[in-house]
């Protein structure tokens, strides 16, 4: 099954930071984008219980409304010690006002409930794209980075919970990182790299 891309292509995203990513991410492919905030499209409600459901569920409402392709992301930190907390939920753990640095004192303070010390737990961030046209049809690219967390949030690159992870292999965190070193081995950058292969090849597409 191949989807057929539409210009423009809509990224079903209000998330600033995740649009201008996906911008850099995308310019070398040639795609011509917009996004569901520039077209005022509402945000659906993320009722799904994955990455997958809740990524499908914005590319698919994101199709419906201008028929055309549509490019969604679920994605967030899993933090092992609290069974994969905040996952899904990593955007809510913020607050209506989207306050990482609140997220990030929950992250903390849960941890520190279950008698472990955040400095160095290990976590991981999932990325979840799904591309979906109008006719229903979708297909799914997944992108883990692992790490371990600080304490202290260090940094004011990158956004979400950014500034306290850091990647294994490294001792700064995503806060940290230049942006180009950063989309280079991010959650989002390696499940793009799998799109990117599905786009320039039509192989088969992951569903």
């Amino acid at each position: 099954m191949t989807l057929a891309l539409t210009s423009p292509l809509i990224i079903a995203s209000h998330n600033k930071g995740k649009l201008a990513e996906f911008d850099l991410m995308l310019s070398p492919l040639g795609l011509r984008v917009t996004s569901a905030a520039a077209l005022d499209l509402p945000e659906p409600e993320e009722t799904g219980d994955s990455f997958e459901a809740n990524s499908a569920l914005k590319a698919l409402a994101a199709a419906h409304a201008t028929g055309l392709t549509a490019l969604a992301d679920d994605s967030g930190m899993c933090v092992e010690a609290l069974d994969g907390a905040p996952g899904i939920y990593s955007a809510r753990w913020a607050g209506e006002q989207k306050d990482f640095t609140t997220a990030m004192a929950r992250v903390r303070d849960a941890l520190r409930a279950r008698g472990i010390d955040p400095e160095g737990a290990r976590a991981y961030f999932v990325c979840v794209l799904t591309l979906a046209d109008a006719q229903g049809h979708v297909c799914h690219v997944r992108g883990e980075v692992h790490g371990r967390l600080t304490a202290t949030p260090r940094g004011t690159l990158g956004f979400g919970y950014d500034p306290m992870f850091i990647p294994d292999g490294h001792d700064i965190t995503f806060g940290e990182m230049d942006p180009a070193a950063k989309h280079a081995m991010s959650h989002r950058a390696l499940a793009l790299t799998q799109l990117k292969h599905y786009l320039s090849e039509q192989t088969a597409c992951p569903a």
